[in-house]
């Protein structure tokens, strides 16, 4: 495949029937062509008149202490500016108007809808957001919010596993299941003592804002990765208030990131965990699709209970303790104290981390792909179970995975995320399951309720995508019509394994983690040495750990059905249907808005 401006802005229907129905390619086993390393953040900037988060294990933008402006000492943002178009939409209204029925994609193509007669999303779209010129583009997408084949439930039920609220959508969408950062820190969870927020982008003042009045004086840690002139920048923000203490985190190996998002919250009568995937900024929390976990109150262990009480039979307490203590830091030995007081034997998920070194031995075990490998090797699914169930990844960043897909992509990697219990991880070379990425297309972008602005947040470069063609033909579609999230671009970044009817998981993972070595980590010294760079966190859950026999269910006719974050089955793309990619230009067709993208 080759990149030009044209394949930029070219990007027509993805596999549709005459009638409009999804089309699906025939299972194939992973192929492909020899590594490189992972090159991290994007090497050249810009600046965008409206901009996005920007977050990734590789290739990201900076935080701002404002919305859609970025400071000269921020680095690696990858932006785009924004042009009004001055065409009009030529296609005839359909007849029906609001009251259109239809579900087809070629209709929307031919017929122009007042902006809130085609689904959900678009009805509650507020009224500057009706599309401009090139709206047939935007209908065409192939991530229109059609029905899903199967319905999902927003119900976290169990899992505690929430989507984050979206401006712009059906209100229903936001009712249940879904939260707002004010809602994590609400004081109707508990009278908060003090907290803790790890995450990579941060603006102190916006965040200070989403506490409640009466906790915005208790004392506050900052986790974050900031070197140079943005750690300045953080400090100056920090210094305005007298209760928030910084903590640095190590980098010690090129272009990595502290990238993990956590928060601990300590209340009178407990403590609380969130692990999620949204960035301390604005735009993460307004109009992109996000993932929360929020565990339990956990509650105060006895007097005289030793530390490594209260843990649970997920060995979340340990694994917690052993995370924190691989960041080296005495500002951190308070919170490890807290966590040791508390019983979090009530604690249902797994922690999958990745911590930045050159892991051997038995530590290398511990993070990355190879702490999920340890862990399905001992409670995964059973190899006869998940006999031709695909492997589905979903996140907002790609790194650079090598010219040869067989090398990670398909090879270390895979191999980890399709363990099975009691068996070692497939070989290279072994056959593997079918893999299938989720990963916004230009399209996607186009017509989400940001527009293109939404690509910020999703900094794939041209220079790592001319080096990994093979990637395109595992891509597909972002579609989250049964969670009103189609339009929202995913910020999120999950990983599971379906059944070929998409009625049951084998397990799923919510996590920082994009698709990167960074992230993941990648083996080196014939396997001796797991080799990661950034911080990242994310929580896993096993069907047996919520009292499931062997899979979760995911369609609404079941008790406690799973709250799966986008439709199934994945859509691929069609033929041309590109990835969207940051810092090519997308000038002929304008966005929702009616804006073209121009890289600077």
């Amino acid at each position: 495949m080759s990149w030009s401006l044209s394949d930029s802005d070219e990007s027509t229907n993805p596999s549709l029937s005459p009638h409009g129905e999804r089309q699906y390619e025939e299972e194939e086993d992973c192929t492909g062509e020899t590594s490189r390393i992972e090159q991290g953040r994007g090497s050249s900037g810009g600046q965008a008149s409206t901009s996005g988060s920007g977050d990734s294990s590789g290739g990201q933008a900076r935080p701002s202490g404002s919305r859609g402006q970025r400071s000269g000492d921020e680095t690696g943002h990858r932006g785009g500016k924004q042009k009004r178009s001055a065409k009009e939409d030529q296609r005839p209204e359909c007849h029906y108007g609001r009251q259109c029925y239809r579900k087809n994609p070629t209709h929307f193509q031919q017929y122009r809808h007042p902006v809130d007669s085609s689904s959900d999303e678009e009805k509650s779209s507020p009224p500057h957001k009706k599309l401009k010129t090139g709206s047939s583009s935007v209908a065409s997408s192939s991530s229109s919010s059609s029905s899903s084949s199967l319905t999902h439930t927003a119900d976290p039920g169990p899992y505690t596993f929430y989507l984050t609220k979206v401006s712009g959508i059906a209100a229903r969408f936001n009712q249940t299941g879904a939260m707002h950062i004010t809602d994590i820190l609400s004081a109707e969870k508990g009278k908060l003592l003090a907290s803790a927020q790890f995450n990579y982008m941060i603006d102190i003042p916006w965040l200070m804002q989403q506490y409640p009045k009466e906790a915005r004086e208790k004392p506050l840690l900052i986790v974050h990765g900031d070197s140079g002139l943005s750690k300045v920048k953080l400090q100056e923000d920090a210094h305005h208030f007298s209760n928030i203490q910084l903590c640095q985190a190590r980098l010690e190996i090129m272009y990595g990131t502290h990238h993990s998002k956590m928060m601990f919250l300590l209340y009178d009568d407990g403590l609380r965990i969130a692990i999620h995937t949204a960035n301390l900024i604005h735009q993460d929390w307004h109009q992109k699709t996000q993932g929360v976990w929020l565990s339990p109150c956990f509650p105060k262990l006895p007097d005289g209970a030793a530390p490594t009480d209260g843990d649970s039979s997920t060995h979340f307490k340990s694994d917690l303790l052993a995370y924190l203590a691989a960041y080296r830091k005495s500002a951190l030995e308070e919170w490890r104290k807290h966590i040791q007081e508390h019983d979090m034997s009530q604690a249902r998920v797994h922690i999958v981390a990745s911590v930045p070194g050159r892991h051997q031995g038995g530590s290398k075990n511990q993070w990355g792909h190879l702490k999920l490998r340890q862990v399905f090797q001992a409670r995964g699914p059973p190899a006869d179970l998940v006999k031709g169930w695909p492997v589905i990844g979903q996140f907002s960043s790609i790194g650079s995975l090598g010219a040869d897909a067989q090398k990670w992509l398909c090879g270390e990697w895979l191999s980890s995320l399709a363990t099975v219990r009691g068996k070692p991880s497939l070989m290279l070379g072994s056959r593997q399951p079918q893999l299938q990425l989720i990963y916004p297309s230009v399209n996607n972008v186009r017509s989400s309720l940001e527009g293109y602005p939404a690509g910020g947040s999703l900094p794939y470069s041209i220079n790592t995508a001319r080096k990994q063609p093979y990637l395109n033909k595992f891509l597909h579609q972002w579609s989250a019509s049964a969670r009103g999230r189609t339009r929202a671009s995913p910020h999120i970044k999950t990983y599971t394994r379906t059944s070929p009817d998409c009625s049951r998981l084998a397990w799923f993972l919510v996590t920082s983690a994009n698709l990167s070595k960074a992230a993941w980590g990648a083996l080196e010294k014939n396997g001796a040495q797991l080799m990661i760079r950034s911080y990242e966190i994310g929580v896993l859950f096993l069907p047996q750990d919520f009292g499931e026999d062997t899979t979760f269910a995911v369609q609404t006719s079941c008790s406690e059905p799973f709250p799966i974050p986008y439709d199934l089955p994945p859509l691929p793309y069609g033929t041309n249907d590109q990835p969207w990619v940051v810092d090519l230009p997308y000038v002929n067709k304008p966005d929702s808005h009616g804006c073209v993208w121009q890289p600077s």
